[in-house]
């Protein structure tokens, strides 16, 4: 299915590329932060959240009739992989284990979406009658529509899916293999292997969660606002550099598969048949045992905010070069 999208994306700027004489191309690459409802510092961003992120851009691909030499209202398609992620565990330097405010809840993910969207785009030119060329900078923003797959995972095993390889979060912010007070625990250190697909396993109560035919429960395809603004400067005609931050607003607050409250272990127990299952399923909605006592309770049961929708920043750095279709002929459009 994402190669659909990606397929069509292309084909949608190839068709248009054939009636117009130049396309900008853009290649950019950043660091994405996660807000939502993980977290372990007071504010708004969660700085130990950031993580890689790519795009490439297509722009001025509509015909220009009548060769502006300037527009200062254009489009813009975008194909996008953007990574996401956090984890509750992981120390934050300068920061004892006690003073994480969520260490004790241990929940994870990380989140590789990537899709396509489209932009409409105000260039704040600073001369709207000169070429872009001999201005050399000018601000532009953008706000758009995107669809974009992605399924949550985390880093839950040392190998398999096995009870006998589970990790054991310890109050000393050590990771075990084996439960707490275990004489002889070994500390091990994580694979880093992101093997857990969060959404095949129950890691949340709610309507169907008891249902063992509903081993899918959230759609891995989202969609997004993304919105931006930034700032490109014009190298020569043909090549230009930009920094941008974009900010990107979800319609879900699954992209971190937390979202409400914890899975009772009787949902659990209705949804898998094997006691194995029952375990992982515990597990994977619960890593440190420390979340939810198995029952709905004002205390233990909240996983997440409903409430409060995904979305994560992007800031970029970006080259562009503008392609010509025939260089026999001249063009005015966006020089």
């Amino acid at each position: 299915m994402i190669r659909s999208v990606l397929l069509l994306s292309a084909l949608a700027v190839a068709s248009s590329v054939c009636a117009q004489r130049h396309l900008e191309v853009g290649v950019s690459a950043g660091v994405t932060h996660y807000y939502g409802d993980l977290g372990n510092i007071d504010g708004p961003v969660q700085w130990n959240s950031a993580r890689p992120a790519m795009t490439i851009s297509f722009r001025d691909f509509l015909n220009n009739k009548k060769r502006y030499v300037t527009r200062s209202i254009t489009t813009e398609a975008r194909l996008s992989w953007y990574r996401i992620g956090y984890d509750e565990t992981a120390p934050i330097k300068g920061t004892e284990v006690k003073d994480l405010k969520n260490y004790k809840r241990g929940l994870s993910f990380r989140n590789d979406l990537v899709g396509a969207s489209g932009h409409l785009v105000l260039n704040a030119y600073r001369e709207p009658f000169t070429p872009l060329f001999q201005q050399r900078f000018f601000m532009y923003f953008h706000i758009g529509l995107g669809i974009y797959h992605g399924r949550p995972k985390a880093d839950l095993f040392r190998g398999e899916q096995d009870p006998a390889n589970k990790y054991y979060f310890w109050e000393d912010g050590t990771v075990r293999d084996a439960p707490r007070k275990t004489p002889g625990a070994n500390v091990v250190e994580r694979d880093g292997k992101f093997e857990t697909d969060l959404y095949s396993w129950l890691t949340e109560g709610g309507a169907g969660a008891g249902d063992p035919t509903r081993t899918q429960r959230f759609s891995p395809w989202h969609v997004g606002v993304p919105m931006g603004a930034g700032l490109r400067v014009m190298a020569t005609r043909k090549w230009s550099i930009g920094l941008e931050y974009c900010y990107l607003m979800f319609m879900t607050d699954m992209l971190d598969d937390v979202s409400d409250r914890y899975a009772t272990y009787e949902e659990i127990d209705a949804a898998y048949e094997s006691a194995v299952d029952q375990d992982l399923a515990r597990y994977i909605s619960d890593p440190t045992g420390w979340g939810t006592s198995g029952e709905v309770d004002l205390r233990a049961s909240p996983r997440g905010n409903p409430a409060l929708l995904d979305s994560f920043s992007y800031l970029s750095l970006e080259v562009s070069y503008k392609f010509k279709r025939s260089p026999m002929r001249r063009s005015y459009m966006s020089l």
